[in-house]
């Protein structure tokens, strides 16, 4: 490959072009240096430093208040990931025989099997065909009825970047007792999001994705009105009021959402996702949004000209994000999968075709080196 340059806080080795961010992102130069930084004090002079790190930690907590536009960081509890999530609000809530749910066809697992499980107590999973639909937020809206407890949709889709109008689903759901949950993974640290305009009950998020931080803590915001509706499942000695009092009887559980956290924090994870978003909001969410998009329709537009390839992604300004999909025209998926990866493409297979998913950092030469790749195949 032809190496010109890279964005300094992202140094990939010169054979890798990496357009794969909707899977893992690769970690920018500030969050090793985060780490790095961590590990020595735990190596030099232990935990020493706690009360410096619970700092970080209450940092984190805002900046994620920010990245979503909450109210208060009260609303935000750091979790495991995305699926742990959506379980603390499956398992939180008090079912009936006859309530249904509804979501889009083909989401993530993470965002249908929690829901699937709950045909134990007798709930239907209601999975709505969004993408044949002429108004896909209406065909959800229509798929409500009286039985109806919940929405849950990925904010963007995961094969193919189909975004939602989650504002349109939000302003519906607030005028009725259904609760609305926002899987956001595959849009926040790529795209705005505004959960106060959203109105959404809950939204969870890994953060190894567009947020460039590591896998194994999530964001998990809870709109207070649907907290209380959630009952505990987990208790431990970090989820109740003066957590430091280990002696206390008398305790209580918590109001701010840290009553989900029920024990020790990823302390490391958190130094991480803190330095991840720092550069997010130093480079700016909303331009962040602005050179992701135009990232994805260059790709989108090599596509649409290409004499090989069909692109599976919809066009819509209004539906695009930050994840392409296309196939080409006589190989199959898996073998063109191989080939990019042997070349260093870092890219993924989904829905029938080949994902490219790029970030704000890329630049023009890594596009015409992908392109070059897919021109001679």
């Amino acid at each position: 490959m032809n190496h010109i340059k890279r964005h300094p806080q992202f140094p990939l080795d010169d054979n890798i072009l990496y357009f794969n961010h909707a899977a893992v992102s690769p970690w920018p130069k500030c969050t090793v240096e985060a780490i790095q930084d961590f590990s020595q004090q735990n190596l030099h002079t232990g935990s020493s430093n706690y009360l410096k790190w619970l700092e970080t930690e209450s940092n984190l907590r805002e900046s994620l208040r920010t990245l979503i536009s909450a109210d208060s960081k009260d609303d935000i509890a750091l979790l495991k990931n995305t699926s742990e999530g959506l379980s603390v609000i499956a398992y939180g809530l008090n079912w009936s025989a006859g309530d249904n749910i509804v979501i889009p066809a083909d989401e993530f697992p993470s965002n249908r099997i929690v829901w699937q499980s709950l045909k134990q107590f007798g709930v239907e999973t209601r999975e709505i065909d969004i993408r044949s639909a002429t108004n896909p937020e209406q065909a959800l809206i229509d798929a409500i009825d009286k039985n109806t407890r919940l929405v849950s949709v990925s904010a963007v889709q995961y094969t193919d970047g189909f975004r939602l109008d989650l504002p349109k689903l939000g302003a519906y759901l607030s005028d009725t007792p259904v609760l609305f949950v926002v899987d956001a993974i595959q849009q926040l640290g790529a795209l705005p999001f505004d959960v106060s305009q959203i109105k959404a009950d809950f939204v969870v998020a890994d953060g190894h994705k567009w947020m460039l931080g590591p896998e194994g803590l999530a964001l998990f915001y809870s709109h207070p009105d649907a907290r209380s509706r959630l009952n505990l499942k987990q208790y431990g000695w970090h989820m109740i009021e003066n957590p430091a009092d280990f002696t206390q009887h008398d305790w209580q559980i918590v109001k701010t959402s840290q009553r989900f956290e029920c024990g020790s924090p990823n302390m490391l994870a958190a130094f991480a996702l803190h330095a991840s978003l720092n550069l997010i909001h130093q480079t700016g969410q909303d331009h962040i949004g602005e050179l992701i998009l135009s990232n994805s329709y260059n790709i989108m537009n090599y596509i649409n000209n290409s004499e090989i390839y069909n692109l599976l992604s919809i066009t819509d300004e209004n539906r695009r994000s930050g994840i392409v999909l296309f196939k080409h025209h006589t190989m199959d998926c898996e073998q063109l999968h191989n080939k990019l990866t042997v070349a260093g493409i870092q890219c993924a297979a989904r829905g029938g075709g080949i994902r490219l998913s790029p970030h704000f950092y890329h630049e023009k030469w890594e596009f015409d080196a992908l392109f070059d790749h897919l021109s001679s195949i």
